[in-house]
């Protein structure tokens, strides 16, 4: 049996006024494209995609600023704020 330490995420908070989220100690904005699909910006400058669907929230990186996991903790706190 392995001894390794209990892996943790830091908590995505989503601030829906302002259209953003906070998470890994950045602010990330967040536009909408359309229904579900909205555009992740970190320092007003577009590092992927969130978008909602079959029940769950979806992040697409755009460039290697952001990752894939990330963009989820991203999308999930953010679909979960606007219902």
């Amino acid at each position: 049996m392995l001894n390794a330490p209990a892996m943790t995420t830091e908590q995505a908070v989503a601030n829906t006024e302002n259209k953003t989220v906070t998470y890994g100690g950045k602010t990330y904005n967040i536009q909408a494209l359309g229904d579900d699909s909205y555009t992740v910006l970190l320092a007003g400058i577009p590092v992927g995609r969130i978008v909602y669907s079959f029940g769950a929230p979806n992040g697409v990186p755009e460039g290697d600023a952001v990752s894939e996991d990330d963009l989820y903790y991203i999308g999930e706190a953010w679909f979960n704020a606007v219902g």
